[in-house]
């Protein structure tokens, strides 16, 4: 019985631990990645218990890793897609992912990302109702400081982009409010920065030109 509990042991601990570090993320304690670190687990352990089948420790991290982190992991695929021009095969999927039952926390993950693509794509509406709804459940728990950023980020590139200037001022100030440290932060500063040096008297040369906010 030495195997079963040691993969017990390894199960729980792995739960443990990942969903401790997303509660430091402040994206909260997932109550269904629990339950499916836990009922892998138990199957695993079960089948090591009472079948020839056998599975050591490592494999089974592994295993649940990939299951658990299955959204997050096709996420990180689909925005390697994207960054590749690989629009439509992003797209698709992410609504892979969205069919995969995502916790709280992942459904909003996917939505920054739906929005970025939205973004890039030029759907601006389609963008801006996707972000907002995002910092709408800011307060939930679920959305962690990075994520929040971004989400402010790219609402702010996407008003800037349609001419609304002052909510993309508001925006831009609420990423460098939310995480002053990241990148998004920085990127944010800047933005403001250009924005400043357009509103200032026409220097005697051109400036530099305006980018496109380089959004992840």
């Amino acid at each position: 019985m030495a195997q079963p509990l040691l993969l017990l042991l390894v199960g729980f601990c792995y739960v443990l631990v990942f969903g401790g570090l997303s509660w430091l993320r402040r994206e909260g304690f997932s109550l269904r990645f629990a339950v499916e670190g836990v009922v892998i687990t138990l199957i695993v352990a079960g089948l090591a218990a009472f079948t020839p089948l056998q599975m050591n420790g490592v494999v089974l991290i592994l295993l649940l890793y990939v299951l658990t982190m299955r959204v997050r992991l096709l996420v990180d695929l689909a925005n390697y897609l994207a960054r590749r021009g690989q629009r439509a095969k992003a797209s698709s999927v992410y609504e892979l992912a969205w069919r995969l039952w995502p916790d709280a926390s992942g459904r909003l993950i996917l939505d920054i990302n739906r929005g970025v693509l939205s973004l890039q794509e030029g759907n601006l509406d389609q963008a801006i109702t996707l972000l907002q709804g995002v910092l709408a459940q800011a307060g939930s728990g679920y959305l962690g400081a990075k994520h929040e950023c971004a989400a402010h980020y790219n609402l702010a590139v996407a008003y800037e982009r349609k001419g609304l200037d002052a909510l993309s001022v508001v925006e831009f100030n609420a990423a460098l409010d939310t995480w002053p440290s990241s990148e998004y932060a920085r990127r944010a500063a800047a933005a403001l920065q250009r924005r400043s040096k357009r509103a200032s008297p026409a220097p005697t040369e051109s400036g530099e030109p305006t980018d496109d906010g380089g959004q992840d």
